[in-house]
């Protein structure tokens, strides 16, 4: 890996050399509220792309923290409604044994005195 940055960083500053040395005219730049001292066309080029791709580079971070940040959260409340749907369920079981009779409630029920036997049913 070191070897291919090594070999493109190579490349880049080949590239740079060539474009300065292929545009050696001078140039003023006007920057609208002040005035850029003369200088050397392609030195201009690199540094225009140089300030460009940084530029690019962190406004991709930036749009990209913003969404992680939104897909962290979609995953979030996906998984608390499902977290909250299976709370419900689980009260729910837990409500109807509550109220279900349990072994003593069934016991004394088929303990009635004898002479309620009859009309149990």
């Amino acid at each position: 890996m070191r070897i291919v940055l090594l070999i493109l960083l190579f490349l880049i500053f080949g590239y740079s050399l060539a474009l300065v040395l292929a545009n050696n005219t001078e140039v003023a730049v006007n920057l609208l509220l002040s005035q850029a001292p003369a200088m050397n066309l392609g030195l201009l080029l690199i540094i225009c792309l140089a300030l460009g791709v940084l530029i690019g580079l962190l406004l991709s971070l930036l749009l990209f923290r913003v969404f992680q940040n939104k897909w962290e959260i979609s995953r979030l409340t996906k998984e608390n409604s499902n977290l909250q749907e299976k709370l419900k369920q689980a009260n729910i079981a837990i409500d109807r044994q509550a109220n279900a009779p349990t072994i003593n409630d069934v016991n004394s029920l088929n303990k009635l005195p004898e002479n309620q036997v009859g009309t149990r049913l």
